[in-house]
């Protein structure tokens, strides 16, 4: 009976391959939009992912995440470091400030500024350009942040600084080194130009030291957001964490567990998730209610043929049988082109170096393939009921 299972499905071409092509779109969407999903999420904890070397990040107690964040005293860094099993520690501090461009339009950036030293949290400048440029007074590097058209200037002489006013409108063309900007009516330079993980939500970001930092915005007592600490051998980083926590009364996460931190945060609290999360399920609800539909309409039009069988005697566990193998095997091979089919997109997207906030995650196809078998196996339990209760007597008689 299965080998007729398998022949009634084949029986029609085309509504095989449109139902084929249902579920396989089916499942290509619900994969891509999963993906699509988990690629924002990672972008949120992004500065976290940046920052390797730092297996410890310790923060205010009230700080939940990378983006919700209150600075810390400068004693602080001290406290960190008196702790037994801590290899290094070194400060990071977070800023958001308008900067102003040489033609008079400004831009939010966010001013990461890192420890003078070691400049760790700096990433590596683009054409090879040494980060030790850094050290100059009032230098900055740029990074467009996963923004696109954000980190333009005049492309002429005459409307850089100009005397009369604002010059909107104007020709413009990338930041490149040796380009100024005005950031609280201090004049910084831009030395490199960096393209580091993209952030979520999108900004572009201005690298710098703590020094630099200062020069640019005096007179703040706190400026330390997150001091990261890197752990002597051997000791887990939870248990250093938990070491920093009893000792200072700070807050320390390992990076692990300060991901997680930041992405339930973004999960509660951003707007854009939350619109996010609605697609998705709209999207989900839409492809699995044509996946459904196509399937029970597709038994029900092949009445006629499990009315012969049913007049041949052929029992109710038997039909029932049929039905649920003709779901199985149309929602597995739809399932495996959709699933293949975005797989090969993220491929393709990587090779041509399109930058797209897509990470394919294994839970990802998993609830994909769960989600088309459930669909396809309600849809049979749905279908299955005209079946059984099939008369072949009416059925052929065309009442």
């Amino acid at each position: 009976m299965f080998r007729i299972a398998i022949q009634m499905l084949l029986a029609d071409r085309a509504k095989f391959y449109g139902l084929l092509f249902g579920i396989s779109f089916t499942a290509f969407l619900v994969s891509f939009a999963l993906s699509y999903f988990a690629g924002f999420m990672t972008r949120g904890f992004a500065l976290i992912s940046e920052n390797p070397t730092a297996n410890v990040w310790v923060m205010d107690p009230a700080v939940r995440s990378t983006e919700m964040t209150i600075n810390l005293s400068d004693s602080t860094l001290d406290r960190v470091k008196s702790v037994a099993g801590v290899n290094y520690a070194v400060p990071l501090a977070i800023k958001d400030a308008e900067v102003r461009f040489p033609n008079g339009h400004f831009q939010r950036f966010q001013f990461i500024g890192v420890d003078d030293a070691t400049l760790v949290g700096v990433p590596k400048f683009l054409d090879n350009t040494p980060v030790s440029l850094l050290h100059i007074p009032d230098a900055v590097s740029v990074d467009p942040g996963g923004t696109e058209g954000k980190l333009l200037t005049p492309r002429f002489k005459k409307d850089q600084w100009p005397y009369d006013g604002v010059h909107l409108g104007v020709p413009m063309r990338p930041l490149q080194p040796r380009d100024e900007l005005l950031v609280n009516d201090h004049r910084i330079v831009v030395t490199g130009l960096s393209k580091t993980i993209p952030r979520f939500p999108p900004r572009p970001l201005l690298y710098t030291t703590l020094s630099n930092l200062k020069l640019i915005f005096p007179g703040e007592s706190r400026i330390i957001t997150f001091i990261l600490v890197s752990v002597s051998k051997d000791l887990p980083p939870r248990v250093l964490a938990r070491r920093i926590e009893k000792e200072t009364g700070l807050r320390a996460r390992s990076s692990e567990d300060f991901k997680i931190d930041t992405l339930r945060w973004y999960l509660v609290n951003s707007e854009d998730v939350g619109d996010m999360t609605a697609m998705l399920i709209l999207a989900m609800v839409v492809g699995f209610g044509v996946t459904g539909i196509m399937l029970y309409m597709f038994t029900i039009e092949n009445i006629r043929q499990y009315a012969v069988l049913t007049a041949l005697g052929t029992s109710d566990e038997t039909l029932l049988e049929m039905v649920f193998v003709q779901a199985a095997v149309v929602a597995l091979l739809g399932a495996a082109i959709g699933i293949g089919a975005c797989a090969f997109t993220d491929m393709a997207m990587k090779l041509a170096g399109i930058d797209y906030p897509f990470r394919l995650m294994l839970w990802a196809p998993i609830i994909g393939v769960l989600g088309v078998l459930t669909v396809s196996f309600t849809a049979a339990i749905l279908s299955i009921r005209p079946v059984l209760k099939l008369d072949p007597g009416i059925v052929f008689s065309g009442r």
